[in-house]
């Protein structure tokens, strides 16, 4: 197949700072938008400060040294080394280690088995195969109308139904030269992405409409009473990430394709058992598109002070501080943390907002002689109350089940921001010094930072003036455009 490609726009996957108006089509394949970052650390040379076919596998941190003893292994020798370091940012993200479902018998499938995210690089014979498809998420959405004409048969395996969404960006459309040159100057996709925020609310007028549209699309596409009843949820559109699928639902009616409604309980060598008594289903291929680990846990153990283990402290309820830190973890941030705006909008912004609060943080550490800054564990715990709050009036806390909630219909809302993206920028503008403790080397002056009294501007070659201007450019909140400088708005 080896066909990957994102099912949002194209122009969703750059940086705001690093535009890329020549996107092939409104749905990149992973080629394409892997060459765009790869441009981008080739443009900025990252690599120096990168180290491939590395991974840590540790995080140690010692108080007293006030440092986190990293353990990393060489993944061609299989040495390990410790390198230190004042500061430690785990950029790993989340949906970044796939799993096979724990389903009783799975490993003794003796024909391929396969993951979505683990695809065969050199593809896998489907050729008049009888394939089973785990899974109606993001993946299997895309995979079953793409294998469904190679196959002999397709049993597509769903444990409860999904709203299958038109193609946000509309359908595939490779764009032409004058479609790139206007795109130079136009931001309507991420806005577009920005003004669906509304659909979140329960009962707003925007998920009434959309409720009824996707309804009504659904059964059109279906045209089949008894795939209606098992495919069109119960439960509001967003409540588990709305995905956009082309011809998936118009699939599920080919003659090839058989649909297999409820919970698996089994898997032999040869095929697969669900919960409908009507025994096994044989296939030949078993390919599942289930995900991956939701749980927030970094891959390697971080252990952080006070003799506290993050890996423990996340196992039944991950709790963070705006998604990007953690109380008993000194020294420490990350990036699309428990809460972030993972489903709320566009994400690369929000990583970029992630980044720019740490590099305050950074500052601060570098300029005023400070030894470890750690998040407050009651402004830890208030957070998180308020946001497990604020989720009872969204559709997200409806009862589905999604990975949202770590893979539960009634459980925590664990990876959502309580409120939009532009929300969550504003939220990480400044940081909010009284939120967090900072400390200091023994016997130091916290103004020590203050120096000989002279301003790195009055350093050779330095702007003297550089308070001059002809306007004020500086930022402004955008709740003070509106309601104190209704001409700025």
């Amino acid at each position: 197949m080896n066909r990957c490609a994102c099912d949002v726009p194209s122009h969703n996957y750059t940086w705001s700072f690093e535009p890329k108006t020549d996107w092939s089509a409104n749905y990149a394949t992973s080629e394409e938008i892997y060459d765009y970052f790869k441009s981008f650390s080739d443009k900025y040379g990252l690599e120096k400060f990168i180290k491939f076919r590395h991974q840590v596998i540790g995080a140690r941190w010692d108080e007293q040294e006030a440092l986190w003893h990293v353990t990393v292994q060489d993944l061609a020798t299989g040495n390990t080394i410790e390198r230190t370091a004042q500061i430690l940012i785990n950029a790993g993200g989340i949906l970044n280690s796939w799993r096979f479902p724990p389903i009783p018998g799975i490993n003794s499938f003796k024909g391929p088995l396969v993951h979505s995210a683990a695809w065969p690089k050199f593809g896998l014979e489907l050729t008049g195969k009888t394939v089973g498809l785990i899974g109606n998420g993001s993946s299997g959405i895309q995979i079953l109308p793409a294998i469904k004409d190679r196959v002999g048969k397709l049993v597509t395996f769903i444990r409860e139904g999904t709203w299958v969404a038109p193609p946000l960006g509309g359908e595939y459309k490779a764009y032409s030269k004058e479609d790139k040159e206007n795109f130079a100057a136009d931001k309507e996709t991420e806005a577009q992405s920005n003004s669906m925020f509304g659909i979140f609310h329960q009962g707003s007028q925007q998920q009434k409409s959309l409720q009824q549209y996707m309804n009504g699309l659904m059964k059109q596409k279906l045209g089949n009473p008894q795939l209606e009843k098992v495919l069109i949820p119960k439960w509001a559109v967003g409540c588990r990430r709305l995905t956009p699928g082309t011809n998936y639902l118009e699939s599920l009616n080919d003659p090839k394709v058989q649909t297999v409604y409820g919970e698996i309980t089994n898997i032999t060598p040869t095929g697969v058992i669900c919960d409908d008594g009507k025994g096994e289903y044989p296939v030949d291929v078993l390919i599942c598109a289930t995900g991956f680990d939701t749980t927030f846990k970094p891959r390697f153990s971080v252990d952080g002070a006070r003799g506290a283990k993050l890996q423990d402290m996340w196992k039944d309820e991950p709790q963070a501080y705006l998604g990007i830190a953690v109380d008993h973890c000194p020294n420490y941030m990350f990036t699309l943390g428990p809460n972030c705006p993972i489903g709320n909008g566009p994400v690369l912004i929000s990583i970029e907002a992630e980044v720019e609060y740490m590099i305050k943080i950074l500052s601060k550490f570098q300029k005023e002689n400070i030894s470890a800054f750690e998040v407050r564990s009651d402004a830890v715990e208030d957070f998180n109350q308020w946001t497990a709050t604020w989720m009872k009036d969204t559709i997200w806390a409806e009862p589905c089940r999604s990975w949202y909630k770590a893979g539960s219909a009634s459980g925590k809302i664990l990876a959502l921001w309580p409120g939009s993206t532009l929300h969550y920028l504003e939220a990480l503008r400044e940081p909010r010094w009284e939120d967090w403790i900072f400390t200091r080397p023994s016997g130091s002056n916290r103004f020590q930072y203050l120096g000989n009294g002279h301003s790195t501007a009055e350093a050779n070659g330095g702007d003297l003036a550089y308070y001059i201007r002809n306007h004020d450019d500086s930022y402004i909140d955008p709740s003070l455009k509106r309601v104190h400088c209704p001409s700025l708005g």
